[in-house]
């Protein structure tokens, strides 16, 4: 009798019997496909130094490049504030992909709501779409906020966000006095940061309400952060301090919501009251240098606040933060936080010899790449290449500084602009210990054989890391443990029948 597993495989198994094998092999005949030898001999070629060089001369396409495109950031800047419903201005498809690509990575519904363009729209304009979509969104969900972005076919059409939602006001379609902050994000340029800076911008320009009468908390942005984790560590850092602290757009309690029985359309988020009075605080702390430069400059500007960028990975980055809140506050750090420092650097010392002289090649978004790049120093690791899509060149200037400060540093390789296609040559001219990068350097361990640490966004293919924290002391921690067990994990293997097989590591 077969057992149950037998009679209803999982995915793995399923493909691998008789029946879709014989599937497999028709399809082969039909599409006329090259044979084993053909394609195992090209497959060798393209691990080849003369394919590499070739393949970086490359300009006209990109090959899975670590980046997804601008209304994405967009969608998820909007989520982090209470009541706020995020909006498409475009086709159903795209609104479908943002949503979907959220829930892989966070195992949780990502309310977000779109127009519907379709052909005619393109041909006669979006605006009819707009009007629609804004008094139905408004009817149906009632958000106090309506956080708005672009797709590509509204952008390649140049319709013209500020004057529709205007023409909907003006024609009743929703309340004259109903905020809605526009963001024009194509996706044919720039990357899913570009998107969240955009959509940051037009929040605190619609939302902000800067008086004379400031307040003693501090405004912190996180940026495109898909760590929830790190959303609760800045608080809790904060109330070590004994400050009061604004998280600009906090998506934690939508994204992280209890199994209650009840589907609610909004649990929180930074509240649009902290939002309207975020002008009037002491200062800012932005801890996304790359991914948020022109909110950084409104808030400089126009908001006249002392704005400090810190990228709080690893030690050095830490102390970034903790100075920040110092010197902003006036506040001496906390004999708690102190402590914690202490704390990671006892970790390393106790991990380091088995991360000392490890080769890395690293692959993130630019904030993220310049922070792990910086703490894998710090452990005593060699990066040997760091790879950004979504790079400009003050990124790669910098990160050719930080190498040169470290003896170990000297050996890496900067490639901005660069796609995971570009790495897997790398992987196999000049092999590396480790990988450090988001799920899609999956098929880089794949096809080189190369342990894979999981960092980053997106993380499809592992639970609950977005929980964790990966910034301050503590994150420092959680980050250590993931790439000192990983080198452990890969020891046990590699001496799995040898008398280097021990119990203590």
């Amino acid at each position: 009798m077969a057992s149950a597993k037998t009679a209803c495989p999982d995915h793995a198994e399923l493909f691998r019997s008789e029946r879709y094998q014989e599937i497999f092999d028709r399809k082969k005949a039909y599409e006329n496909a090259h044979s084993p030898e053909e394609v195992e001999r090209v497959l060798e070629y393209t691990k080849s130094l003369e394919y590499q060089e070739k393949n970086f001369a490359r300009e006209a396409a990109a090959i899975n490049p670590l980046k997804s495109c601008q209304p994405l950031g967009a969608l998820y800047a909007g989520i982090g504030f209470a009541d706020t419903l995020p909006y498409v201005h475009g086709s159903q498809g795209c609104a479908s992909y943002f949503r979907s690509h959220f829930s892989r990575h966070f195992k949780e519904p990502f309310p977000a709501v779109s127009d519907s363009m379709t052909e005619d729209a393109a041909v006669f304009g979006g605006h009819a779409n707009m009007y629609q979509g804004l008094e139905n969104a408004h009817k149906l969900y009632k958000p106090k906020m309506i956080a708005l972005c672009t797709s590509c076919m509204a952008e390649v059409i140049g319709d013209d966000l500020s004057s529709f939602t205007k023409n909907a006001k003006d024609q009743g379609n929703i309340p004259a006095d109903f905020p809605v902050a526009c963001a024009h994000t194509p996706s044919f340029v720039g990357s899913h940061i570009t998107g969240y800076d955009a959509m940051m911008v037009s929040i605190l320009e619609t939302m902000g309400e800067k008086s004379d009468k400031t307040h003693d908390a501090i405004n912190v942005i996180l940026g495109f952060d898909t760590y929830l984790g790190n959303f609760h560590e800045i608080r809790r850092i904060f109330g070590l301090f004994g400050v009061e602290v604004t998280i600009l757009s906090d998506p934690t309690a939508m994204l992280d919501s209890p199994t209650d029985g009840e589907y609610q359309m909004y649990r929180g988020g930074t509240s649009l009251e902290e939002l309207k009075d975020a002008p009037n605080a002491k200062g800012t702390i932005i801890l996304q240098k790359y991914a948020l430069p022109k909110t950084a400059q409104l808030i400089k500007n126009k908001w006249e606040q002392e704005v400090k960028v810190v990228n709080p990975i690893g030690i050095a980055g830490t102390d970034e933060l903790i100075m920040a809140i110092a010197e902003l506050t006036g506040k001496e750090v906390p004999d708690a936080i102190t402590r914690e420092r202490g704390q990671l650097i006892d970790a390393i010392a106790d991990s380091y010899y088995w991360i000392y002289g490890k080769s890395f090649a690293i692959n993130a978004d630019p904030d993220q790449a310049y922070g792990i790049t910086r703490f894998i120093l710090e452990l005593g690791g060699e990066p040997r290449h760091v790879l950004v899509t979504n790079a400009v060149k003050k990124w790669e200037k910098e990160t050719q500084a930080l190498l040169a400060e470290f003896p170990h540093g000297e050996g890496c390789q900067v490639y901005p602009k660069k796609d995971m296609w570009h790495m897997r040559s790398l992987l196999f001219t000049d092999p590396v210990d480790f990988i450090i990068g988001s799920s899609h350097a999956k098929y880089l361990w794949r096809d080189t054989r190369t342990p894979l640490i999981r960092f980053g966004f997106p993380l499809f293919d592992r639970h609950h890391l977005h929980r964790t924290s990966t910034i301050g002391y503590q994150g420092g921690i959680n980050l250590l443990t993931t790439i000192v067990n990983t080198i452990l994990d890969e020891a046990d293997r590699a001496s799995l029948d040898s008398p280097s097989f021990d119990l203590v590591r």
